[in-house]
Order: C-alpha cells, then structure tokens, then sequence
C-alpha cells in the first residue's frame, strides 16, 4: 500500500497548472443592509420610549393633541408631590427661577404642566400659581386623550 503525498489531481487525474480564480473585486451589501435594517426597527422602538423620564399617570380627557417641533419644557407632579423639572427632581421654590433662568436664553413656548392623577390637587396648583406669578402666562396642563371603551 501506497501513499502518495503532493497536490490533489483534477478529474482527469492531472495536477491543475496555470489557471489562476479571478479575485472578485465587488462589494457585497447584503450585510451591512441587514445591520442598518435591525438598527433602524430597534431605534424606531426605543425612541417613544425615550420621550419622557417621570412616569406619570395622567388623566384623560377628550382634547386633540398638540403639534409642536420644538422640545418643550415640562413640569411634572408626581404621585408623591415631587416636582420634576424636565427629569431632574427640584423643591417648588427653585421653579421659578429655573424657568426664569430658562426664559433668559430665549425660551418662549409653552410650558407644560404634568400632573399625575392621583396627585394632590393643591400641589399641582401652588406650582401653576407660582410659575403664573411669575410672569409665564403661556402655560397648559398635559392629559392622555380618553379610549372609547
């Protein structure tokens, strides 16, 4: 028994001599269109989850939902009687002058209010009196549209 160490031989048993493959010189996006694919559909879920960081219940009403382009500023009640102003927790006599502060930079849209419902009413208030007070008349209480049931 025989052995026979060397190259592999082709079909009709020669070796294959000066036959070079052709490098394939094309691009191949396949790839990269299902990478960009998979990140679009995880940032087009992740983004309404970005939206607000004070997880609120608020109440519903019948009202038509506002457009706006701009990032509006929100002060938001929770539950407990924290005040938020965006995500970051302040005590109610720093509103006003962090909205003033605001005011300053050229800030003239509205400013929301978001209350949750199970928050005491006269929070809510003394905060809307006190941004009111203040000067700021262009203010509005944010609701969730009512589901018909």
């Amino acid at each position: 028994m025989g052995m026979s160490v060397g190259a592999p031989r082709g079909a009709g048993g020669h070796r294959r001599r000066g036959r070079k493959q052709a490098l394939m010189s094309e691009i191949n996006v396949t790839p990269f269109v299902d990478v960009m694919l998979v990140l679009l559909i995880i940032f087009m879920v992740a983004a309404p989850l970005m939206t607000v960081g004070v997880p609120i219940d608020l109440p519903e009403t019948q009202a038509k939902a506002l457009n706006s382009e701009t990032q509006p500023i929100t002060v938001s009640v929770n539950n407990e009687g924290q005040i938020f102003l965006q995500e970051t927790e302040i005590p109610i006599d720093e509103v006003v002058p962090k909205l003033e502060a605001i005011a300053q930079a050229g800030y003239e849209e509205r400013i929301y209010v978001r209350g949750d419902k199970a928050a005491d009413y006269g929070t809510v208030m003394r905060v809307m009196a006190r941004i009111s007070a203040a000067g700021f008349r262009n203010l509005g209480l944010v609701t969730l549209q009512e589901q018909d049931s």
